[in-house]
């Protein structure tokens, strides 16, 4: 039954969803150009918390959970697990106080409406998988703009999205390369939960009716601890509380 709704309710959350980003492509150009960072952020939030709510016309419902009280005048590096490219809205939305960046592969950071110019603009990593050297400078420079405008990351050690749901180990290299430049960061797991359903059929049909979270989980010191000592707590974190859900 998913499905067979899927055929009527996709095209129409796609139109809006395309739309959106359509739109706010320009919207973000004209901001950056008239008002800088502040004003690019800005267009950039609302543009995530409206993509969110798109999900709702597939008759999803996504929950955005934080009972952490997370600082606001030290980076944080959010290290998530990765379910699908839906992902990422609810993300840029429910951590917006904290001057969140992504660690993308360069290939998202052209050719897409609205997504390739934030990438592109707003201080995102876009490394290039198959090129360590790029890979490492970009990472470095993100490092180096957390710790001189305090702003965080968010990263996806799997370093692939999970078709089905099921985790797949975290790899210590982007967040160790991260804490060399931020020694001083907070790591923050965030678990997600069911996102990966909407695209249980392909991109067409979209699923429907599916129940979405994502949860910000107690953050980790990293003083005196390896990355990789670090990034296993965080693993394990997120795990558990994806089977408790």
């Amino acid at each position: 039954m998913k499905k067979l709704i899927g055929y009527f309710l996709s095209p129409i959350h796609y139109i809006f969803f395309g739309g959106l980003l359509l739109i706010f492509h320009p919207i973000q150009w004209l901001c950056l150009k008239t008002g800088g960072y502040k004003a690019h952020k800005t267009s950039v939030d609302i543009l995530n918390g409206l993509l969110s709510c798109t999900y709702l016309l597939l008759g999803s419902r996504a929950r955005f959970v934080n009972q952490q009280a997370l600082p606001t005048d030290r980076p944080i590096i959010f290290v998530a697990n990765h379910q699908s490219m839906y992902d990422i809205p609810p993300l840029i939305w429910g951590l917006r106080k904290h001057h969140a960046k992504f660690v993308s592969k360069i290939e998202l950071a052209s050719g897409i409406p609205s997504i390739s110019f934030n990438l592109k603009y707003g201080g995102a990593a876009n490394i290039d998988r198959k090129d360590k050297k790029q890979s490492m400078g970009e990472l470095l420079k993100l490092g180096a703009r957390m710790q001189e405008k305090n702003w965080s990351a968010v990263i996806f050690p799997e370093g692939t999205r999970s078709r089905n749901g099921e985790m797949k180990p975290f790899m210590t290299g982007g967040v160790s390369i991260l804490l060399k430049k931020v020694p001083n960061a907070l790591i923050v797991p965030v678990a997600i939960n069911g996102s990966w359903k909407f695209f249980r059929y392909g991109k067409f049909p979209l699923s429907t009716f599916e129940k979405m979270s994502w949860t910000i989980l107690a953050p980790i010191e990293t003083a005196g601890r390896s990355a990789e000592e670090v990034l296993l707590e965080a693993e394990n974190a997120v795990r558990k509380s994806i089977e408790n859900q």
